[in-house]
């Protein structure tokens, strides 16, 4: 049955109104939040009856309200001052001014991966509010559109109550050849189903959407590049995370029911995990003030470009796990009395290169930051691309490195219930210590964490999301292959070797320059 536009316009400004009045700022406030929303959320084929208390989600929930006691603990780093409001805001609802605003960005990133050993699910909307900010303003002036205004305004409420924003890009796909309009089913890609005088409705589904239910508002946006054809799919809107019509589908993990188990050893990092949920639309209501998108398909390349420039540089939070892999692997073998040999710091050095370049070129695209129309600054594609293609590839090495030094106990251990029982409990710890110093117990903690990072719940944020994750690697290939500006590199050459016209040169070098200055202008 469907709801009646105006019945629904009510209800979300009903349930916005009623949080904005009690903005969120720790972790305590947030985590009260998420409690009493009546998601339709299911998980083992049942549905849960209150997200915020199931032992399996509960350790992502932790890792998201890791980024609010990070702003109570650190403001300068937590947090930015809104042009907006005026305030202090948690820094995740910031649009970035400046480059310094961009490196914040990352230098918070890494160390949130450094606290929580995992993904804390809120870069995607950071991103996402960063690159709308841009494009609305291009719309309205291509379409004498008002999406700017309300993106604006939109921004300012988030900001002010202090709420989770989660993206929502990644459509079905169906058949990955056919553009969404071909589509035997329409509903592979997320489209509007009707239009009326209040707003729009929407259906599809958007897959694998990290923290989703631990968001409080999604952005909707289209995943790819749009034809004229496409003009139901070009959409963008806002929508509270219980309107509706909404029905979500937990995503399974590596090892993820060791947290239903009820102990703390053998879940490898007791306290956080990531989330990935897909997010069924069922006729979801979006009113007019929260569309920021509407059949304008020439810009959806545009968005996507955009958001995933920003995103593939916020990539570096992989630099901050990837300091407590490095960790794990130089603790075990100081727990195995082996972190003298030459061939451990070696692996060791190896890994911390790895991670380092990881964080370098993911900063260096922050730092190369340039303004935008709106005012808005975006990182160097080019660098942010290499950060990204760098995490596809060198979290796996570092990894590999991991298990190498934790050694095959890793994987064969015997479980926590053995290790607290009556009668082998004893056995185990006799057999399995390291270092006569060392409790057991520790060696054992210590090798569930880098089994949980590279094989087991965090493996899917630390490696498989880094493979797939803004992109798998071809479509950073892409980018690289668009800004590679080999007639520019080859004239540089030429002149060098005495090829052609010095003059050319220098004429082909200001026409670059120039063509610089234009983009940092004009985006």
């Amino acid at each position: 049955m469907f709801w009646h536009g105006s019945d629904r316009l009510s209800e979300t400004r009903f349930r916005s109104e009623q949080r904005v009045r009690k903005p969120i700022r720790s972790a305590d406030d947030y985590i009260a939040s998420l409690r009493g929303r009546q998601l339709r959320v299911f998980l083992f084929g049942e549905l849960v009856p209150e997200p915020v208390d199931h032992p399996l989600i509960r350790p992502s929930i932790n890792a998201v309200a890791e980024t609010y006691d990070l702003a109570v603990r650190n403001p300068e780093l937590g947090t930015a001052v809104s042009p907006y409001t005026g305030e202090r805001i948690n820094r995740f609802l910031h649009v970035a001014g400046s480059a310094h605003d961009l490196v914040m960005q990352n230098k918070m990133q890494r160390r949130l991966g450094q606290l929580t050993g995992t993904c804390f699910q809120r870069c995607v909307g950071m991103d996402a509010i960063n690159a709308l900010h841009s494009v609305t303003l291009e719309i309205d002036a291509a379409h004498g559109t008002g999406y700017h205004p309300r993106f604006v305004s939109f921004v300012t409420e988030m900001q002010r109550a202090g709420y989770v924003i989660g993206g929502a890009m990644t459509d079905a796909k169906g058949d990955r050849s056919k553009a969404p309009h071909e589509q035997a089913d329409p509903d592979m890609f997320v489209h509007v189903s009707r239009r009326t005088d209040e707003g729009v409705y929407i259906r599809g589904a958007k897959a694998h959407q990290t923290g989703c239910i631990n968001s409080h508002w999604l952005l909707v946006m289209p995943t790819m590049r749009l034809g004229p054809a496409d003009e139901d799919y070009a959409i963008v809107g806002a929508v509270p995370v219980d309107a509706p019509g909404i029905t979500y589908i937990y995503g399974r993990q590596s090892c993820d029911t060791r947290s239903m188990e009820g102990g703390d050893i053998d879940p490898g990092n007791r306290k956080f995990g990531g989330q990935e949920a897909m997010i069924i639309f069922d006729e979801v209501f979006i009113p007019w003030e929260r569309v920021f998108m509407d059949r304008e398909t020439g810009f959806a390349a545009m968005l996507v470009e955009r958001f995933t420039s920003y995103h593939r540089r916020s990539y570096v939070c992989k630099s901050g796990v990837g300091d407590v892999l490095i960790g794990a692997a130089a603790t075990i073998a100081e727990f195995n009395g082996v972190e003298k040999a030459s061939h451990v710091r070696d692996k060791l050095v190896e890994m911390t290169h790895l991670n380092e370049t990881i964080y370098a070129t993911g900063i260096a695209a922050s730092y190369q930051a340039h303004a935008l129309k709106s005012g808005v600054y975006i990182c160097d594609d080019m660098l942010a691309n290499v950060c990204k293609h760098h995490v596809t590839r060198f979290p796996y090495e570092i990894s590999r490195l991991a298990q190498d030094l934790a050694g095959g106990l890793m994987v064969t251990q015997p479980s926590e219930q053995d290790l607290n029982h009556p009668e082998i409990g004893a056995l185990m710890r006799k057999y399995l210590q390291g270092r006569a110093d060392i409790p057991t117990e520790d060696r054992l903690r210590i090798l569930r964490l880098i089994e949980n990072m590279t094989l087991g719940r965090n493996a899917v944020g630390y490696l498989t999301e880094s493979l797939h994750g803004a992109g798998s690697p071809q479509a950073q290939r892409v980018q690289i292959l668009r800004q590679m500006q080999l007639d520019f590199k080859k004239d540089l050459a030429k002149a060098l070797a005495g090829i052609g016209s010095g003059d050319e040169v220098a004429a082909e070098f200001v026409d670059y320059m120039a063509r610089v200055f234009t983009q940092s202008s004009d985006g």
